[in-house]
């Protein structure tokens, strides 16, 4: 893989991409970055030099090998098949193929397999899938998951730059005493808690919800999974923390799920009780794991089957783009990061 293009660069995910790829070493001969036609002739700093932002077009992938889009699905849809075509793979952080069945759907801490089947497009699933499935799998490896209530706290980070920069101006208006003005979001976000902003369909749930139940089924390979989400956005910067009820098919106890998920690749336990110290926006921000605590039974559940917990992720790092580079090191064994513990192979 050693012509890389990035497209979307110069957005909140491409950002962190470039970021992650930096810190991680991916081998690359070259690099090119694009974005839309207001961004093109930006000058980014990269690793071994600045480097001139494109803007994108047909002939964008020309000599390129991997391909990373971070620019909205309906970009995807138009340009993936022609990088494709060009001869590069993509992976896509965009919601355009996920649920094709032809297109893998990876979290390399879960299903690493699954890259070997694809036909030049590898797609991201969605952050708050992300977080919540990287928490749920070690955990239905062992004690198999019937049932999963989830409600989501999601990060303004989600609904891109323009929204982040929302967030801050809000911020400072409302502290300034001046009333806040919504111009990404529907509503105010600064001190503010509201549905995730994505439609709702007939069924009364919205697209994000929608996706964490059919992306989780997809990558856990399990139809009959069944999944009762609830998103909302909060003014948190750019971490999503979920708060989890897990219904098993056989008795957990607390102990248990502290050894399965103390030894999982892509977590990290942050559970002191006696601190009150648990998953927050703040300890996860900038981290490549995924924090979960707050682990305990549910008595609601009999027979000892009921877990109850929350967990906390970068949704622009393990939620996009560390996820997107994760992929690209299981293609490319010369990664300074693949031979790294990320799950099975």
């Amino acid at each position: 893989m050693k012509r890389v293009a990035v497209v979307g660069a110069t957005g909140a995910v491409g950002t962190e991409l470039r970021c992650v790829l930096a810190q991680r070493e991916f081998p690359a001969e070259s690099y090119r970055l694009f974005a839309s036609a207001r961004s093109a002739g930006r000058r980014i700093d990269w690793v071994d030099g600045p480097l001139t932002v494109a803007e994108l077009g047909p002939h964008s992938f020309d000599d390129v090998d991997l391909a990373f889009f971070s620019a909205g699905a309906s970009i995807s849809r138009e340009y993936a098949p022609l990088a494709r075509e060009a001869g590069a793979i993509v992976i896509d952080n965009s919601s355009a193929f996920r649920m094709d069945r032809d297109v893998p759907l990876v979290i390399p801490e879960i299903n690493a397999k699954a890259v070997r089947s694809h036909n030049g497009i590898l797609a991201v699933p969605n952050c708050s899938t992300i977080i919540m499935a990287v928490v749920l799998w070690p955990l239905h490896r062992v004690h198999p998951i019937r049932r999963v209530v989830v409600c989501t706290y999601q990060a303004i980070s989600g609904a891109g730059a323009r929204a982040l920069a929302e967030l801050e101006s809000q911020t400072a208006d409302v502290l300034a005493g001046r009333p806040p003005t919504p111009h990404v979001l529907p509503v105010p976000c600064a001190f503010n808690v509201f549905s995730h902003n994505t439609p709702i369909g007939e069924d009364g749930y919205n697209v994000e919800e929608s996706k964490m139940i059919a992306e989780t089924r997809k990558i856990f390979g399990d139809d009959t999974l069944r999944i009762a989400p609830t998103c909302m956005r909060v003014p948190v910067r750019r971490v999503h923390t979920e708060a989890l009820s897990i219904e098993f098919e056989t008795p957990i106890t607390e102990q248990d799920a502290r050894e399965i998920l103390g030894t999982a690749p892509g977590l990290e336990i942050l559970d002191d009780r006696a601190a009150n110290r648990f998953p927050t926006p703040l300890a996860a921000e900038g981290r490549d794991e995924v924090y979960v605590g707050r682990i305990r039974c549910d008595p609601t559940i009999p027979d000892g089957r009921g877990l109850q917990l929350i967990c906390a992720g970068d949704q622009l790092r393990k939620g996009a783009a560390l996820n997107a580079v994760q992929i690209a090191e299981l293609l490319s064994p010369g990664s300074a990061a693949s031979e790294r513990k990320r799950g099975p192979t």
